[in-house]
């Protein structure tokens, strides 16, 4: 599974950052591929190319408050989920959405 993201925390520092790197890290485990950019306190970083986007399967959206930019997963499966999630439980998280897209495409 290739996947895309966003992560953004209330504050934008920490949270943010270690949702990015755990599900990076749970992505590199399980033999997918994820790109996922932050919208933190320092703005915009690591973001998503057009090639990334299009290239994935889904977008999944770890984010505590509004995030810019949803419109370019149009027409994606789209995931959102609290941050703590993508921290606490990357794995299952992402195995979770892989079953849910190997099930919508029977």
């Amino acid at each position: 599974m290739k996947f895309v993201g966003i992560t953004a925390c209330t504050v934008g520092i920490a949270h943010t950052y270690m949702a990015r790197e755990k599900l990076i890290s749970a992505a590199k485990k399980l033999g997918m591929e994820g790109h996922v950019e932050t919208q933190g306190s320092a703005g915009v970083e690591n973001g998503l190319t057009d090639a990334d986007i299009q290239d994935a399967d889904v977008a999944i959206i770890a984010a505590d408050v509004a995030v810019t930019g949803k419109e370019r997963f149009r027409g994606m499966p789209t995931v959102t989920v609290p941050t703590n999630m993508a921290i606490q439980t990357p794995e299952s998280l992402l195995q979770t959405i892989q079953k849910k897209l190997a099930a919508a495409a029977k």
